[in-house]
């Protein structure tokens, strides 16, 4: 019984009457579902915020005593000697560094960076738990821009929320949005 609602409510469809084993059908669509979703079927880091070397980079310590360098999956702040850099750097800072955190995480890239989503305690919320993802409170800051070419690593939630959060800080002028602007209107000028 269990295994026909299963079924039904994967495939819209009943099995086949008597039919017991495994069925190719809902395998296929499971493979399917999970390649689906595969990005919301994450690793969960619990760590310490020792430092900050970016505005999109981060670097936990964990319970035993491990070193993570964690790249914030989805945003791209300014490089080193880029304008705004340290700016962004220091945003960051101000929301994650010594804060216990949780990172989402479903792979590393060529680096060894873990590639995911760091959630902390808000500032201004004690008790909460963490519930402050930096990583779209960057965007929303306009400290970040929304790196959309990896959008497909992103949970689909994830992925519209940090879109929304780009053009919401763009709209507003904040940020990086603000000094580009700026900067934009000054080189039309020349």
């Amino acid at each position: 019984m269990g295994l026909d609602i299963a079924f039904r409510s994967v495939t819209g469809s009943v099995p086949l009457e008597g039919h017991t084993g495994p069925c190719v059908a809902s395998s296929s669509v499971g493979l399917a579902l999970f390649l689906l979703y595969a990005p919301a079927f994450a690793a969960q880091l619990e760590c310490r915020v020792a430092s900050v070397t970016r505005g999109d980079t981060l670097i936990c310590l964990t319970v035993d005593n491990r070193q993570e360098l964690i790249r914030l999956r989805g945003i791209d702040s300014p490089g080193r000697k880029q304008p705004f850099a340290e700016r962004a750097r220091q945003h960051l800072a101000d929301l994650a560094h010594g804060k216990s955190a949780t990172v989402h995480w479903t792979y590393r890239d060529h680096h060894g960076r873990i590639i995911g989503a760091v959630w902390v305690e808000p500032v201004d919320c004690p008790g909460c738990g963490h519930t402050l993802d930096v990583g779209r409170a960057q965007l929303a800051s306009g400290m970040a821009r929304w790196a959309q070419r990896y959008a497909s690593q992103q949970p689909v939630e994830e992925r519209y929320a940090y879109e929304f959060e780009e053009s919401e800080a763009r709209a507003r002028r904040t940020g990086l949005w603000r000094k580009f602007k700026e900067s934009s209107q000054a080189q039309a000028g020349q």
